[in-house]
């Protein structure tokens, strides 16, 4: 995520130049063979005018569905926050006894390595993401590949040897560190560290963890429905093919230097209906791993702190920060 106040203009047209370029190239070699040939080529700039109007509604639309899709994102992972430290506050206060410290910190230790899978699960390629975009270094796109390695390597960290061999076959290992939590929470009941009340009130929160989890699978797993994604592309393509055309028709009658800035204009204008339609298109996965992302690491950093802090942990990381503008 960009946590920056603005994207500079130079950064948002080193990653949308080539709509712009094309566009002016396009456009100049209509106009040159209207001008050097004498071919007259040109459009009605009215029936085009109005492709363009339905194209803006289209990508419109497109736009604020991909933005709610993010914007849902965001909030089941302020969810999960909430709920994490309802979590940490319970086991703190209701797991008392013999060994109480020992077991606050395997309950917490545990929840954190629920956060670590649930995380790398969601930043595992899908092949209508954009795969090739991913963030460097952490999040290479080779991801997929490695990852049973990473990923036992990071609940190493939170687990013993015995628990993350069993995940090693699980399909989803997020929810079998949520199962495993559960039976955990109930052998502790049956011993008689806490009663029925506090065990439903456990519960409960395992509950929402699971919702939590199977909203972002949602996002995660069903794309943005293709024909909707796939059409706006082609409708701005029409459309910017057809423009230099029509922008002939405006500029038949000019002569001198300003007939040939019309090419400039037209580029500009191919630039802004596609630059709509990208940022839509790289709104639509926010767990993909791309610099508009739901910034899942860093949250997912910051419950870490709160629920260890929580217990008096030695050794707590610090919060992740942001990159040339950019939070993981």
């Amino acid at each position: 995520m960009y946590v920056k106040r603005h994207y500079s203009f130079l950064m948002t047209l080193q990653w949308s130049y080539k709509p712009w370029l094309f566009g002016a190239l396009y456009t100049l070699a209509v106009f040159i063979i209207y001008r050097v040939v004498e071919f007259n080529i040109s459009l009605p700039w009215e029936p085009i005018g109005v492709i363009g109007i339905a194209v803006a509604f289209y990508l419109g639309f497109k736009n604020n569905s991909s933005y709610d899709r993010t914007w849902e994102a965001r909030k089941i992972w302020g969810s999960i926050v909430n709920n994490s430290r309802s979590f940490g506050a319970a086991v703190v206060a209701f797991v008392q006894g013999e060994n109480a410290l020992h077991i606050q910190r395997e309950l917490i230790y545990r929840h954190i390595a629920w956060l670590t899978a649930l995380r790398f699960q969601l930043r595992l390629s899908r092949p209508w993401e954009h795969i090739e975009d991913r963030l460097q270094r952490m999040y290479m796109p080779n991801v997929c590949i490695e990852y049973n390695q990473i990923l036992d390597a990071e609940l190493a960290k939170y687990l013993n040897r015995q628990e993350i061999e069993q995940l090693d076959n699980a399909t989803n290992r997020a929810t079998q560190i949520m199962r495993n939590q559960s039976k955990r929470l109930q052998e502790l009941k049956d011993q008689g560290f806490f009663e029925d009340f506090r065990h439903m009130e456990y519960h409960h929160l395992i509950v929402s963890f699971y919702e939590d989890q199977g909203k972002s699978e949602r996002i995660k797993n069903f794309p943005f429905p293709r024909q909707y994604a796939s059409t706006a592309v082609w409708l701005t393509m029409v459309f910017c093919t057809l423009l230099p055309f029509g922008i002939l028709d405006v500029f038949a009658n000019v002569t001198g230097v300003v007939f040939w800035l019309a090419p400039l204009i037209a580029g500009l204008v191919i630039w802004v209906f596609f630059l709509m339609e990208k940022i839509g298109d790289y709104s639509e996965n926010p767990f993909e791993g791309t610099y508009n992302d739901v910034p899942i690491t860093n949250i997912s950093r910051a419950i870490e702190i709160d629920l260890r802090e929580m217990i008096n942990d030695k050794d707590i990381p610090k919060p992740t920060e942001a990159e040339n503008g950019f939070l993981l």
